[in-house]
């Protein structure tokens, strides 16, 4: 395996996390979630956020050197 994340992996990468942290928020505000393993989610939604966190910012950086990348924003809206 390369060491170096190819800027598609990248891209999936936020695009899946960002999506899966909508689905946890969502899932953490429904009533379908057990009131004891409450905690217990809320760490996943912030484990989920602190990845994407670290992934925003090497993305950021591989932008400034990549300009064939698109504006962060725009990826995340779906505009990209």
């Amino acid at each position: 395996m390369s060491e170096t994340i190819s800027n598609n992996a990248l891209i999936l990468a936020l695009l899946s996390l960002n999506g899966e942290i909508a689905i946890q928020k969502d899932y953490l505000e429904s009533d379908d979630i057990p009131e004891d393993e409450i905690d217990e989610e809320r760490d996943v939604l912030d484990d989920l956020e602190q990845a994407f966190m670290e992934f925003v910012d090497f993305y950021k950086t591989r932008a400034k050197a990549d300009k064939s990348l698109p504006d962060l924003e725009d990826l995340l809206a779906g505009e990209a």
